[in-house]
């Protein structure tokens, strides 16, 4: 069984290491777990490796953030993956940092990459995994806050953030959505 795995983020040095890239960073922890590598292709670099006899395909997209469901949709039909396959990660303002809620629909709370992802799938019916990034910015300063770097102590603790996203990942492709949901959500 295939999986699609996208990482939200944007490329690029200055983005790196910012909260908005949490995405890619989550990708990145799970390539490094199974020592995957990955590769420029087509709309993102792609890395596939494999867990308990399934293939994930992981996936950071090129294409930026306000446009990662061209990404999503080139390799959901390129690897035949089925929208029930596909996981994406993103970052939360909404939720605290170092919490993490995985779904299987709901809005796009104003984010612009499940926006567009939404509008490119016509659907928000898709699972997604959010990682809390918190939310210590003040009117008008949101922007400046996700494109921000990670503050030291964030920094300190964003290893345990970034193996517990990777632990729910693995999660839902061993035993699926509901299961998962009820043990990540509850913790």
């Amino acid at each position: 069984m295939k999986y699609l795995i996208i990482g939200l983020g944007n490329p690029g040095a200055e983005y790196e290491e910012t909260r908005h890239n949490v995405g890619f960073r989550v990708v990145d922890t799970i390539a490094e777990a199974y020592e995957g590598k990955f590769s420029s292709e087509r709309h993102g670099s792609v890395s596939t490796v494999r867990f308990k006899g399934r293939t994930l395909v992981l996936l950071k997209p090129s294409t930026y953030m306000n446009l990662s469901g061209k990404a999503l949709r080139y390799w959901m039909d390129a690897e035949k993956i089925p929208i029930e396959r596909i996981l994406v990660i993103t970052d939360d303002i909404n939720l605290p940092f170092e919490s993490i809620r995985l779904r299987a629909k709901g809005n796009d709370g104003g984010h612009n990459g499940l926006h567009n992802i939404q509008t490119t799938l016509g659907t928000s019916v898709y699972p997604r995994l959010r990682v809390g990034v918190g939310a210590d910015f003040g009117t008008g300063r949101q922007v400046e806050y996700v494109l921000g770097q990670w503050t030291k102590e964030e920094t300190l603790a964003l290893q345990e953030v970034l193996v517990k996203s990777q632990k729910a990942v693995e999660s839902y492709c061993s035993i699926g959505l509901e299961r998962t949901m009820n043990s990540v959500n509850t913790k």
